[in-house]
């Protein structure tokens, strides 16, 4: 028989140490099977959102800088759902805002200028970073899930101990081994999440710090224009 599927708790078979455990234990390890699930579908998700964001904005940068009229590359492109659009946007809708009535207040233009990109470069990096709490929160919570039900299950396999008055290894073994199961379960869990985390973490740093680099050179493009405007 498959090690895996065997009901005997002894042969520490996971559907064994499952089914035997306490109600508790068992609730615990649904819930952080879950959240291992929820994880993983993170990962996979993000990973093609990730790689889809930085080599979109690729492109788009790229194009953005062979451009040479501003006005004909944002009919064309800034609509594009990319975070290097929507920056480039920003800025131009707070240049046309600001140039449209003369005098033009030039260091106040520059000020909103920065201002403008700035606050979508944030805003973008806050809706690519959206789900990451989600892979802290399970890193830092999943391994204390599972030694709760790892101390319940042990504080019943004591209590059962008591109740049978034998303390004999034969008698004690499966019921630890059923409540380290959960603690097992909450580091399965833990451990993808802690590293998708740390990995994303980087992934999405790079990504503004692109944003920032794309922004900082649309405003001194847009500087430079300001200066020749009478």
């Amino acid at each position: 028989m498959n090690p895996v599927f065997n009901m005997d708790a002894a042969t520490l078979s996971p559907v064994a140490l499952f089914l035997q455990a306490d109600v508790v234990v068992k609730l615990v390890m649904l819930g952080l099977l879950a959240a291992s699930v929820w994880t993983w579908a993170i990962i996979i998700a993000f990973v093609g959102r990730l790689r889809r964001t930085r080599r979109e904005m690729a492109r788009f940068e790229r194009d953005f800088w062979k451009a040479d009229d501003i006005d004909a590359f944002h009919k064309a492109e800034a609509g594009h759902d990319i975070p290097s659009a929507r920056v480039f946007a920003a800025g131009v809708q707070e240049w046309r805002r600001s140039t449209a009535h003369e005098p033009i207040d030039r260091d106040g233009t520059r000020e909103r200028l920065a201002t403008a990109m700035g606050a979508a470069s944030a805003l973008e990096i806050d809706k690519l970073s959206d789900r990451l709490n989600v892979l802290a929160t399970v890193g830092s919570v999943a391994p204390f899930v599972g030694l709760f039900g790892t101390v319940w299950g042990i504080m019943r396999a004591f209590t059962g101990i008591a109740s049978a008055q034998n303390s004999s290894l034969a008698v004690v073994a499966p019921g630890i081994a059923e409540a380290l199961f959960a603690t097992a379960i909450g580091l399965f869990a833990a451990i993808p999440a802690v590293i998708a985390y740390n990995r994303f973490s980087h992934g999405v740093n790079k990504v503004e710090a692109s944003l920032h680099r794309f922004a900082d050179g649309f405003h001194t493009t847009l500087s430079r224009q300001l200066d020749g405007a009478r």
